[in-house]
């Protein structure tokens, strides 16, 4: 298969970005450019004079400097919101130089604070930067929960998710896109839309619809798909803390000497929590716990010395309503590491 035929997510920008010494993503203008031809700010007919202006001069110059009386000068409030985020966006990526070092900052410098999606994509990039060499579907796959929230089914003791955002258009319009919703609107009832539960057999259609989010990964215990999550939570933090971990998953958490955990998402943070606290969890609570995870760091002397030799544990909980909303950024601020890491 073509390397060309191998490729996944083209629609990120990643070709856009360039490596500094590191290896680290660098942000360039044309990447820039990019967010600019987002619809949140891209002007429309509506669009005022001094809106339409900001945007041409940025276009030219991206890194061109933005001072409060340049947006006081646009008449709709909304945009002038649009344009602060941006621009606070923007000179953070400035400052930081890279991708991932701008990844870091919104979570360890949050202050102000900017919208999810930005971190989304920042992580998007990340990733593809970790997979572009040796592109593994189910990785890839697993990957998309860094930065797409999902739902999941419990079918047969198999733990199913899917995109959220795919369902959601899946059920709207029946897999059908603007001829679905009318046909929808009009007899009320379209026909069940199957999505490919993606596994080693069929592995290699990942690459033909990357950027549709549209195949559904089995997380069981002892399935591929969740071996391939570990795999990239190793790679994650190998690539933004440069820290070497070995990530399995398990069935039970089973030690008397349990010191640390990390919560995947909130609400496993939130069992995690009462779990070691010896709080008593209700069942149907508990049974939202998908996966638990043990962590062992292959250099030991980034931890503090009393929790070198033990391993830390990790849990994934999907909410109330079967949501899946995976925080990566928790792996990276919420380890014991030692001061020197």
């Amino acid at each position: 298969m073509t390397g060309k035929a191998r490729s996944f997510w083209p629609d990120c920008g990643f070709e856009l970005l360039t490596r500094d010494g590191r290896g680290r993503l660098r942000v360039t203008d044309d990447f820039l450019r990019l967010y600019l031809q987002r619809p949140e700010l891209a002007p429309v007919a509506e669009s005022c004079a001094a809106e339409r202006a900001l945007h041409a001069a940025l276009l030219e110059n991206p890194r061109r400097p933005v001072t409060p009386v340049n947006l006081l000068r646009i008449r709709d409030r909304d945009a002038v919101e649009n344009w602060e985020l941006f621009v606070t966006f923007r000179d953070r990526l400035l400052a930081r130089g890279t991708i991932e070092d701008a990844y870091l900052s919104l979570f360890l410098d949050p202050l102000p604070r900017l919208p999810p999606l930005f971190a989304d994509h920042l992580a998007q990039l990340v990733l593809k930067a970790i997979h572009e060499d040796r592109p593994d579907p189910l990785r890839l796959r697993a990957a998309e929960l860094f930065f797409r929230p999902q739902k999941v089914r419990i079918e047969e003791g198999a733990v199913l998710v899917a995109d959220e955002a795919t369902l959601e258009q899946l059920v709207e319009t029946g897999g059908f896109g603007d001829l679905g919703r009318l046909v929808r609107e009009a007899a009320g009832r379209l026909r069940t839309v199957e999505l490919d539960v993606l596994g080693e057999d069929n592995a290699e259609i990942y690459f033909q619809r990357s950027d549709r989010f549209d195949t559904v990964l089995d997380l069981s215990f002892t399935r591929p798909g969740l071996d391939a999550l570990c795999r990239v939570l190793e790679a994650w933090l190998a690539r933004l803390l440069d820290i070497a971990v070995s990530i399995q998953p398990l069935a039970q958490v089973r030690d008397e000497r349990w010191r640390w955990h990390v919560g995947l998402d909130a609400e496993a943070t939130g069992i995690l929590n009462d779990l070691y606290e010896g709080r008593e969890v209700e069942e149907e609570r508990l049974a939202r716990l998908l996966a638990l995870f043990r962590m062992e760091f292959r250099d030991p002397s980034v931890l503090p010395a009393a929790l070198r030799g033990r391993p830390v544990y990790l849990g994934m909980a999907m909410d109330a309503r079967n949501r899946l909303r995976l925080k990566p950024q928790n792996l990276l601020v919420n380890l014991p590491l030692a001061e020197a890491a």
